[in-house]
């Protein structure tokens, strides 16, 4: 529920931007993990919630950001919270483009396995939309 507070920073003009982002807007998107993880950072938690925060974008790959983590070096929590948000992302509407629906986005996260996303939280993702009928909320 917290991993993106690092956007109240992000000016609301560029997060309900309709169509493409600029290089300079996406930018400044790509600091909301770091700073999710600045605002969670002195809190005490039970998980190490900030380092989780800052690390929901890493990719398996390195590809990913701020840190270009890879592999076993994403902490697991984080590599959930990447298959999640990305599934969610891409199954509802946004401001710049209309929700793709649930079957084009499992496919991209099917399509993100190994090189995105960490290949047993795709499965478990996978086995959870189309084996046990999981379905997002319509809000």
């Amino acid at each position: 529920m917290i991993h993106d507070i690092g956007k109240i920073n992000i000016p609301a003009e560029i997060l309900s931007k309709p169509g493409q982002l600029s290089d300079i807007e996406f930018s400044m998107i790509k600091t909301h993990p770091e700073g999710g993880y600045n605002i969670l950072k002195n809190i005490e938690f039970m998980y190490p919630v900030a380092q989780i925060v800052r690390q929901h974008h890493e990719k398996m790959d390195g590809s990913g950001y701020p840190g270009g983590l890879s592999g076993n070096d994403i902490l697991i929590e984080a590599r959930v919270i990447a298959v999640a948000d990305a599934a969610e992302a891409m199954a509802n509407d946004r401001p710049y483009r209309p929700s793709l629906g649930i079957a084009e986005a499992l496919k991209e996260i099917r399509r993100g396995r190994d090189t995105a996303y960490d290949p047993e939280v795709v499965d478990a993702c996978l086995k959870l939309f189309e084996e046990k009928g999981f379905h997002f909320e319509q809000t």
